[in-house]
């Protein structure tokens, strides 16, 4: 028998210690300094917010981890023998493997400004962070986010829940811009100000102030603007936690390098998560992707292979979700900011400035390339499909009602978004074609 260890027990590590036990006897170890078990880390923002308990996201009883013989260890790693085969405890203590995962996540990016060690001064990944957030913002009365994503959208509603003024710092000259093409951008900056964000484009932070007793006061922007603040929360990216990796013989770029097996240059250790770095990355796909369905997948992937199936890792078509506060965002196949030379972008948006859609479909053959959805439920497998099949621009807009995934007498927009296309194409007289049936209500 095999002793298995997984090194975090987020997403990855845990899918994959659940799909390896499903196939195999073999001894499972789950590593974590974290937390006892696994939680949602999505739903972290909610139990800030009142919404939900922490024990709320634990998607296991406590119980089910012993049931499927599954070993949780609470402990800190803090490095590795390949030869021996071991992993290193901070107390010294060591753990032989006879076949690691590294699952070992990711980490908010800090920049060493000035004060970036105050206290009130942190970045939003885990549950410490929580605990943190929670013990220092009580009273509080001005915060300051910096950081222009999605885990800074998060910040500030948390923030904003609890009445907190928020000054939202973005480097750039819009919101999200390497993501986001304009007008979403546009629209989005909008509502952030509609929920008394006072969100400041092109302002980079300086300095961080304190108090004289260890806490964080203000913040100083390179203009020399100086904010009172009284907690501040970075959300300027985050990379691959693989410092305590870094002097061993695991070849590291910006992450762990893996194959398409998701294995690495050693014998018997795999990566997976937002630790990995793709060598060869999938089509459509960059070479570090920090998305929790993706860590999913790889758990899924690596699970296969180790079992004795051996599997490549394909994603398919690259998704993604996000809410800004009222505002449900989808995205699935290419849709860049900019879109490139041989690519057109079509762009419709509802009056009332938080509903909209955007197609990119390439100009030679008119094939839908990918759509980014605001304020309209899109259904995944639709869309997925009508990529991978390389549907038309026409077929898209004419089955458009298919895609829709809101309730049966939710307000439809297809007719508006159609003809606003013909409008702009004249040449074109496109019309729906595909009405929604209960099958495509109700599946999924």
């Amino acid at each position: 028998m095999r002793h298995i260890v997984i090194l975090g027990n987020g997403i990855s590590g845990i899918t994959a210690a659940r799909e390896i036990r499903k196939q195999c006897d073999d001894q499972i170890t789950v590593v974590s300094a974290e937390t006892d078990h696994f939680f949602s880390r999505t739903a972290l923002m909610y139990v800030y917010m009142g919404h939900l308990e922490f024990h709320h996201t634990k998607p296991y009883e406590d119980w089910f981890w012993a049931k499927n013989r599954i070993e949780l260890v609470r402990a800190e790693v803090t490095g590795m023998d390949v030869d021996a085969k071991h992993i290193q405890y901070a107390d010294g203590q060591r753990l032989s493997y006879d076949v690691l995962i590294l699952a070992v996540g990711s980490k908010p990016n800090f920049f060493d400004w000035p004060g970036q060690n105050l206290r009130g001064v942190q970045g939003l990944y885990g549950k410490p962070d929580l605990d943190r957030m929670e013990a220092d913002t009580k009273g509080i009365q001005q915060a300051v986010v910096v950081g222009g994503g999605l885990i800074g959208i998060e910040l500030c509603e948390m923030l904003r829940s609890r009445g907190i003024q928020v000054t939202f710092l973005v480097r750039e000259d819009r919101f999200w811009k390497s993501v986001l093409p304009t007008d979403e951008s546009a629209l989005v900056t909008r509502h952030i100000k509609q929920h008394h964000i006072n969100i400041r484009i092109d302002t980079e932070l300086a300095e961080i102030i304190g108090d004289g007793a260890g806490r964080v006061s203000a913040v100083v922007t390179k203009a020399g603007e100086e904010i009172p603040a009284q907690f501040v929360g970075v959300a300027v990216g985050v990379s691959p936690n693989v410092d305590f990796l870094k002097n061993t013989p695991l070849q590291i770029d910006r992450g762990i390098l893996v194959n398409a097996y998701l294995e690495t240059n050693l014998p018997d250790v795999y990566a997976i998560g937002d630790c990995v770095q793709h060598r060869t990355p999938p089509d459509g796909r960059k070479p570090v992707e920090q998305i929790w369905y993706t860590g999913r997948q790889m758990g899924e992937t690596v699970a296969r292979t180790i079992v004795g199936k051996p599997t490549t890792y394909q994603p398919g078509v690259f998704f993604n979700s996000a809410k800004f506060f009222d505002i449900e965002y989808q995205t699935y196949g290419h849709v860049p900011a900019r879109p490139p030379e041989d690519e057109q972008s079509f762009y419709w948006e509802h009056p009332k400035g938080t509903i909209a859609l955007r197609i990119n479909y390439r100009r030679r053959d008119q094939t839908v390339v990918g759509v980014n959805s605001f304020g309209i439920r899109q259904r995944q497998d639709v869309w997925q499909q009508w990529i991978l099949d390389g549907k038309s621009i026409q077929y898209v807009l004419e089955h458009l009602p298919q895609a829709n995934f809101d309730p049966e007498f939710s307000k439809q927009y297809e007719s508006l978004i159609i003809a606003q296309f013909n409008a702009e194409n004249p040449e074109h007289k496109f019309r729906i074609k595909a009405k929604r049936g209960l099958f495509s209500l109700f599946r999924g």
